[in-house]
């Protein structure tokens, strides 16, 4: 009997070893997985336990120490890299706020809502509370909110951006167009239009190139098939999926690309020819109701000033000017 069970387990074995071969090895890699900058974007001088275990504990897009902050700043995604040397440039200038700025980079849309519910969010099962003081996402959304009278004061205009197509490294899939999209053997990630500000942008975009039959291949067909999944947050989630070979391609802010490709992440990216492009104006505003005011206008002074402006540049953002349009 344990001649025969010993056997049919050998048996098995056997059989189960070829299918081994062409088993896809998982990301093993826990730099693959955000945060990608190991805590330098956290303003808190005092951080006690260090606890992150990425995929499991892991808050990449909430900084610095909740607990009285003296400036707190809701910023879209999209620049989450450029922080950390921003705040430190703003606390050369301003002292008196070193390790006293907590930000969010959470998609625009998600902040609203996080505005609208008197500053709480729960991530996991943490929930905390804090008021922002300005709020960042483009021109057109900054302005809306001000009209609506969630924000108050000006939009204050500081820097402008444009799009790419973000693929792995080598481009193995051959994408060399925004048309390429549409193509059915193609796995792509695509920024959700219900809160990610990208997504208008990237719908011009493809209309651009082919009218509406494109933009409807790419955000209704491929996605009713399945071989288009839209994110929750794509400044994280874009670069992660094709590290992991769950789609070959997806549409970023160029600077989004130029971060995953300075730190090492095997990511590149395909330039969009400037006919076809779109330009991003990014934006801010204080919130109506700021815990610190005088703080807000302080940052809003210091974002479109030649010390940012330069961090800005680092990763191919342009200086606002009154004839940058959001074409």
């Amino acid at each position: 009997m344990r001649k025969s069970a010993f056997g049919t387990a050998a048996l098995i074995v056997a059989l189960l070893l070829p299918l081994a071969a062409y088993a896809v090895e998982p990301v093993q890699r826990d730099t693959v997985f955000p945060p990608w900058q190991h805590g330098q974007n956290n303003d808190a001088t005092k951080r006690g336990l260090s606890f992150t275990v990425p995929q499991i504990d892991d808050l990449a897009d909430f900084h610095g120490n909740v607990s009285d902050p003296k400036l707190v700043l809701y910023v879209g995604g999209n620049y989450f890299f450029a922080m950390a040397p921003l705040v430190a440039a703003f606390e050369q200038q301003h002292p008196e706020f070193k390790g006293r700025i907590y930000w969010e980079t959470l998609p625009p849309g998600l902040l609203v809502k996080q505005i609208a519910a008197g500053g709480a969010v729960t991530s996991g099962n943490m929930t905390w509370t804090v008021k922002p003081d300005a709020y960042f996402a483009g021109l057109k959304k900054v302005q809306g909110l001000i009209s609506q009278g969630v924000l108050t004061g000006r939009a204050v205009p500081y820097a402008t951006n444009t799009l790419t197509i973000m693929v792995p490294a080598g481009n193995p899939d051959r994408v060399r167009y925004l048309s390429d999209l549409a193509r059915p053997d193609l796995h792509i990630v695509m920024p959700n239009p219900e809160f990610e500000g990208v997504a208008r942008q990237i719908e011009a975009s493809l209309k651009k190139v082919g009218g509406d039959a494109l933009a409807t291949a790419v955000y209704k067909t491929k996605v009713a098939d399945g071989s288009a999944v839209l994110t929750q947050i794509h400044h994280r989630q874009t670069p992660l999926f094709l590290m992991q070979g769950r789609a070959e391609a997806g549409v970023t802010w160029q600077s989004e690309a130029i971060f995953q490709e300075e730190i090492g992440n095997p990511i590149s990216h395909v330039d969009i020819p400037a006919a076809q492009n779109t330009t991003a104006i990014y934006a801010g505003a204080e919130v109506k109701g700021a815990p610190h005011p005088q703080a807000a206008r302080l940052w809003l002074a210091f974002v479109h000033s030649p010390a940012a402006l330069a961090i800005f540049e680092h990763y191919r953002f342009k200086p606002y000017s009154p004839a940058a349009s959001a074409n």
